[in-house]
């Protein structure tokens, strides 16, 4: 609702006025400046796992098969036997199918996927697909050739993990899932803090058993759609007792089921809530009751926050000891205001006894969740994104900018809700107001005739001692009177008012929940920026380069080809190994070979270089010196006699 200092009392002043425009400018003020200090100094994190390392690299030439292939992420991930598949330019399996070996040492993550031996020359590609420590599916794919590239049967997947129809559907299942908790916790707060008198109220028993059955549901279509969410990806394998198992032991199904025992318990809290506590009348019962339903409603509130602390962003990443009750806090805040809104908005419309004391009390409950969810926000924004550029140069970061200014929405339309509250209670408050207006209001005579008419044969039923017809008719007397109680609160200029600038809060509340739950499967500004710098720093052309070079001389037995390989092909030392083959593919000795490096884009070179002969149409040298990185021209030249010569080229690129 509003999100500013409550102030009530007699029609604001000019000075009453601005003085909370000054403080909501200095409370922007103050966040900006925090903002700023915290993402200028921030520091690595990752919370979303990455790829950002293999051997060989993507797009890599080696000389000879590996015997297994390496992937280095940058955070725990769970991978399962079939979680890295290496697929031959054929398409078929090249890896041993065995599950992925632990090669990881300290922070490093790391994981190898041995190979068959005697794999033939081609291009192989390698798709992954693992699950990040805080739940969200990541894949991706990448390929290498063995002697030389070639065609491939293979398609690299389009696809990501966790899209699709099953990810459609779990996406809808976690902003119900949301929507059911805010619902659940926002509008048993309302009842409790706010209204009391509203836990006999039947929308608003309604609106709470609503926000519970959500919850509930979604969270068992979550369950259910788990495991093809992050395998699979088919609808079919949601009822698959095998993969429904394996969820059970992983920390986001550990999570789930969580939740499940703990709506158990809301369950009787909601039961005591509208139920027992509804009915006391005993004042001094009541306010002992409120104060127990108060803790136990606390408690299993925070309870079910944490199943979103404990398996999402939260606990992975920078901090989680600290980002996990933050985030619980955050949760409760944002339960509290919007799900208050939607309570406060179905009370208007719907129950004409609320009065303007409950409206009062809210905006302070609002006010105070603003501050709790300015202060936990601006955590989370520095934990999840780090650095200004960062935030406006990644999805995540402009989904939070888009958050943070529907935030700034809903505060400033709570403004005018809170100049609509002091003109609600400056010109009377509740019911007595209502009954008020009705009195001699002239849009209520049809209604006090109605009421007058049902009152004559109400006293007829009476006279007649007919004691169902009295009970019928007596219903009906109560309608007229309900009837007429909410046409004078509709005419009342200060509730319709409130009522619409409510109703402009919860829609833009509903949208900030929307985006709210694409952050929280959107891959953090931060793990996204790093792995960019991974993929940066890395070298563009990893592991050892091939390269073929037919040659021609002019001469006798002048044709053959020059196979080359350049170990690591990086800037720095590295081993070239030559061999010459002769027009019968035999090996094929010469009487001279001569190797140079040229980088024309700096104007360095060319630097030669004289292998040394090891054997028949083998030559080799060590320690060749590459001083940078760059597009390089690679220069062979090839004596078959005396007078017969030639000199082939070739660009590669190191480093």
């Amino acid at each position: 609702m509003t999100a500013t200092a409550p102030r009530f009392g007699p029609s604001p002043s000019a000075p009453a006025v601005r003085r909370p425009l000054a403080a909501a400018a200095l409370l922007v003020a103050l966040v900006g400046t925090v903002l700023a200090l915290l993402l200028g100094g921030a520091g690595p994190v990752s919370a979303h796992a990455a790829l950002t390392g293999s051997d060989p690299q993507d797009g890599a030439v080696v000389a000879t098969a590996p015997k297994e292939v390496t992937l280095t992420f940058s955070e725990q991930v769970a991978l399962g036997d079939d979680s890295v598949r290496i697929l031959d330019p054929d398409g078929k399996r090249a890896d041993t199918g065995t599950a992925p070996r632990d090669l990881g040492s300290g922070s490093v993550v790391k994981y190898g996927v041995p190979l068959h031996a005697g794999l033939p020359d081609g291009t192989y590609t390698v798709a992954w697909q693992a699950v990040s420590a805080d739940s969200h599916p990541v894949s991706g794919a990448f390929t290498f050739s063995i002697g030389a590239p070639s065609q491939t049967a293979v398609a690299l997947p389009t696809d990501r993990a966790g899209g699709g129809v099953v990810g459609a559907l779990y996406g809808i299942a976690r902003y119900a899932a949301y929507a059911g908790f805010v619902l659940l916790v926002g509008g048993s707060a309302f009842v409790l803090a706010c209204w009391r008198r509203g836990a006999g109220a039947r929308p608003l028993q309604r609106l709470v058993a609503h926000g519970w059955l959500t919850l509930t549901v979604a969270t068992l279509a979550m369950l259910l759609l788990r495991s093809p969410y992050t395998g699979s990806g088919k609808l079919a394998d949601a009822f698959d007792l095998d993969g429904l198992k394996a969820v059970l032991d992983t920390k986001p199904g550990a999570a789930l089921v969580s939740r499940l025992l703990l709506l158990g318990a809301s369950a009787l809290f909601v039961a005591v809530l509208f139920g027992g506590y509804a009915k006391r009348e005993d004042e001094r019962e009541k306010k002992d009751l409120t104060f127990g339903l108060a803790i136990g409603g606390t408690v299993i509130a925070a309870g079910i926050a944490g199943t979103w602390a404990l398996a999402e962003h939260a606990s992975a990443g920078l901090q989680p000891g600290i980002a996990m009750p933050v985030d619980v806090l955050h949760l409760l805040a944002v339960a509290a205001w919007l799900g208050g809104l939607v309570a406060l908005l179905v009370a208007l419309h719907k129950t004409p006894d609320i009065d303007a004391t409950a409206v009062r009390r809210f905006s302070r409950v609002a006010f105070g969740s603003v501050l709790v969810l300015t202060a936990t926000g601006i955590y989370q924004s520095w934990r999840q994104v780090g650095t200004w550029s960062a935030l406006t140069g990644t999805a995540y970061g402009q989904l939070l900018l888009v958050k943070v200014g529907l935030v700034g929405a809903l505060v400033a339309i709570a403004f005018f809700s809170r100049r609509w509250t002091a003109r609600l209670i400056t010109s009377g408050t509740g019911t007595d107001k209502t009954e008020r207006t009705g009195a001699d209001g002239p849009e209520t005579d049809e209604a006090d005739g109605a009421e007058a008419e049902t009152d004559e044969v109400v006293t007829a039923a009476d006279g007649a001692e007919d004691p169902v017809r009295a009970a019928q008719l007596a219903r009906q007397r109560a309608a007229v009177t309900t009837a007429r109680k909410k046409r004078v609160r509709d005419a009342d200029p200060e509730r319709s008012g409130l009522r619409r600038s409510v109703l402009a809060e919860v829609g833009v509340a509903v949208a900030l929940l929307a985006v709210t739950t694409v952050l929280t499967s959107t891959e953090p500004a931060r793990t996204e920026e790093e792995a960019r710098s991974a993929t940066a720093a890395a070298p563009a052309s990893a592991g050892p380069v091939d390269l073929t070079l037919p040659f021609d001389t002019g001469g006798e037995n002048g044709k053959g080809t020059v196979r080359m390989d350049i170990d690591p092909a990086r800037p720095g030392a590295n081993e070239l190994h030559i061999w010459i083959d002769g027009a019968d593919e035999k090996p094929m000795d010469v009487p001279e070979l001569k190797v140079a490096f040229t980088l024309k884009s700096k104007d360095i070179g060319p630097l030669p270089v004289l292998p040394d002969r090891i054997a028949e149409g083998h030559w080799a040298s060590s320690g060749v010196q590459i001083p940078m990185a760059g597009d390089w021209k690679v220069s062979v030249t090839v004596r078959t006699s005396d007078i017969d010569q030639t000199t082939v080229d070739k660009n590669v690129k190191i480093g």
